[in-house]
């Protein structure tokens, strides 16, 4: 089997293709490879602000050699459509309904995304001779495991959100499928993901509007949670490594941590961001931060802590994040400004 993949006259399938991580999967592979095509499918819906899904899709939709297709991977004979109009070489599945609370309240939705519609990807891999499969999991599937930095040789069978057992669902019937069909499949478990063109949900994001309106955020577990916060860069830098070297084992299924290997506390994280709202004037320097903190318990289905041991990934296939929290923060900012507040 090979250990390397050249992207260079290949069609790659991206799901999710209109979110943040897929967004700028997309652009990089583009604007880096000049003989690939990529097809997208995204659903579009309204878990947060449409407009800023569409806005992504705007940008890509300036590349010839990008297809977008609306649609959900919930939708097997649509998945099967694409499958058999196109000679899709590579899957990235990055479609899924994400956010730890909205699990919680609205399950339904994650089941038929989550669930059905890995399986449908599943299916469509094994009956069309995929060359690579790479799907995303999530740092969630650690639970609330005491151990730090979290291993991908450590147990995840506790799984505290309806969203995290999702994602653990995915990494097993992923690798029945690998060791059923011979497909080679890799997972990869992104630890908070943050950056320009966000989601809206997260709390770097959430945080800044809160304080742009003068609205109380709200700092869980009183502060002490800590984040192994990410980098989109440095997230899509690893996924085209991985891309390009699918599992040769026997059962050729691999599964990694992509984080930034250095948690912050949300205290530390919300003094950064203010900085840098104060620095790009976002904010004026004599903005009264400490009125609209709110310190309060731990919410259902939080962690105190992610913590990434990413050894294997830099070992492996040479994953290396490089931006600093500040550095990912400032270039947010810019962004938020220029698209919010120009």
């Amino acid at each position: 089997m090979k250990t390397n993949v050249d992207l260079n006259n290949k069609t790659i399938l991206v799901t999710g293709s209109s979110g943040f991580i897929g967004f700028f999967l997309i652009k990089q592979l583009l604007d880096s490879f000049n003989n690939i095509s990529i097809i997208g499918i995204d659903n579009m819906n309204d878990y947060y602000d449409v407009k800023l899904k569409e806005y992504r899709l705007n940008i890509l939709k300036k590349y010839s050699n990008y297809t977008f297709i609306k649609g959900s991977i919930s939708d097997k004979e649509l998945i099967n459509k694409i499958f058999k109009k196109n000679k899709i070489n590579i899957v990235v599945n990055l479609a899924a309904q994400v956010g730890v609370r909205y699990s919680i309240a609205n399950p339904d939705i994650y089941i038929e995304s989550n669930i059905v519609g890995f399986y449908n990807i599943l299916e469509a891999c094994r009956n069309n001779n995929i060359e690579h499969l790479v799907f995303a999991s999530s740092s969630s599937v650690y639970g609330d495991n005491i151990k730090t930095p979290y291993s991908v040789e450590d147990r995840v069978d506790n799984p505290v959100s309806l969203y995290a057992a999702t994602k653990k669902s995915n990494e097993v019937l992923a690798y029945s499928y690998s060791k059923l069909y011979n497909i080679p499949i890799t997972g990869l478990r992104f630890f908070t993901v943050y950056g320009p063109l966000g989601r809206p949900d997260m709390a770097y994001f959430n945080f800044t509007n809160k304080l742009v309106n003068k609205e109380k955020i709200k700092i869980f577990n009183y502060g002490k949670c800590k984040r192994d916060f990410t980098y989109i860069d440095d997230i899509v830098d690893g996924i085209i490594k991985v891309i390009n070297k699918p599992s040769k084992k026997d059962v050729p299924y691999n599964i990694y941590n992509l984080g930034n290997s250095s948690p912050v506390s949300l205290l530390d994280f919300i003094n950064i961001l203010q900085e840098e709202l104060i620095r790009a004037k976002v904010l004026p320097k004599d903005y009264d931060f400490d009125i609209l903190k709110e310190l309060v318990p731990m919410q259902k289905g939080d962690v105190a802590e992610t913590f990434a041991d990413i050894s294997l990934s830099k070992k492996d296939f040479g994953f290396n994040p490089k931006t600093s929290l500040k550095d990912g923060l400032r270039e947010f900012v810019k962004w938020y400004k220029d698209y919010y507040k120009n």
